[in-house]
């Protein structure tokens, strides 16, 4: 089966070397390569030219002012293959990454023997220091917490038929950030069953942030993108009246309250620590390379990375919604067919 990988960049010159040569050294080489660059200001586009000499199958795009949907749909509306392989720059492939990700479109059908029109691959953290460590167990899911039936993945490792792409419409073009899941909720909505087939072993190995400010922007730009696409409106709801209900009135009984003080100070300790308990589990296991103190710099950060990672996502919602207000007349999507 011929096989396109697609990425969209912009400004990636310090990251792209890194995606590049881990296609170069996958087990199953993809037949070509087509990356858009969204205008980059940096040497992006010369560092993928460079690496064009040594990659006869890249083919590099550039559309000055593409968005992450357009410079997808540009990269694979070029692709000669018909299966489209997407990841981003930014991350590392596993050398069997591709083999693995379209080893479920060789095999034909899928375990209800139906055609396979779409795979979910994965991604884990690569991380390094008790910052990343704690940004990568707070952010990132393990496999053993995805249930495949319901799991949208990520476009940093996911694969589908080029006719499934134009039967959905591809990407919203319209939508800047959480393009990936409207796109999998399209491709959900236009298949009977599970709409992917699970490949976790098909890894893209991902860095989180570095520090809290860059944190902030992506977690504001993200629900900035499910206030436009108009996603998980109780889940935003439950959020605004946790901090903006539940804590204030927890917070001013433990410090104002004139009896049983300690009910207001061990519910909001309560509070944080459920909030904390899935991310603490899962750096139990992220940080084991860690010395000891890195390991207790990494378990307070925790608490401080769930708090801005809210607070940005409360931030951002209602810019979402204001924009979709002023923009969008007709829903593309309804939040009650998720």
């Amino acid at each position: 089966m011929r096989v396109s990988v697609v990425a969209t960049v912009y400004n990636e010159g310090n990251s792209i070397k890194t995606l590049l040569d881990s296609l170069l050294n996958q087990t199953r080489r993809p037949d070509e390569i087509v990356i858009c660059d969204g205008g980059s200001r940096d040497d992006t586009v010369a560092v993928l030219n460079e690496f064009s000499q040594d990659m006869p199958g890249l083919r590099i795009l550039v559309e000055k002012g593409a968005n992450i949907s357009r410079g997808r749909n540009r990269a694979i509306s070029q692709a000669a293959g018909p299966l489209i392989a997407c990841t981003d720059a930014g991350v590392r492939l596993d050398p069997r990454w591709l083999e693995r990700l379209i080893a479920p479109f060789e095999a034909g059908i899928d375990s209800e023997e139906r055609p396979v029109e779409a795979v979910a691959g994965f991604f884990v953290a690569d991380v390094s220091g008790p910052f990343q460590t704690a940004m990568g167990a707070t952010v990132l899911p393990r496999e053993e917490e995805i249930a495949p039936e319901r799991f949208l993945p990520s476009s940093r490792s996911m694969a589908f038929s080029k006719a499934l792409w134009r039967r959905v419409g591809g990407y919203p073009e319209w939508l800047d950030y959480c393009e990936d899941l409207v796109f999998d909720l399209r491709i959900k909505g236009a298949v009977d069953g599970p709409a992917f087939a699970w490949a976790p072993r098909a890894v893209a190995h991902f860095r989180p942030r570095t520090d809290l400010k860059s944190f902030w922007r992506q977690y504001y730009r993200y629900a900035r993108g499910d206030g436009k696409a108009d996603l998980w409106r109780m889940r935003h709801a439950v959020r605004y009246a946790t901090y903006l209900i539940l804590v204030p009135a927890l917070l001013g009984h433990a410090l104002w309250g004139q009896e049983a003080r300690w009910l207001g100070w061990l519910g909001l300790i309560c509070g944080g620590t459920v909030n904390c308990a899935r991310p603490w589990r899962r750096l139990w296991l992220l940080a084991n390379d860690l010395p000891p103190f890195a390991q207790l710099q990494a378990v307070l950060f925790v608490p401080l990375i769930r708090l801005v990672g809210d607070l940005a996502k409360m931030a951002g919602y209602p810019a979402g919604l204001n924009w979709r207000r002023r923009n969008l007349r007709r829903s593309e999507i309804h939040w009650r067919d998720i």
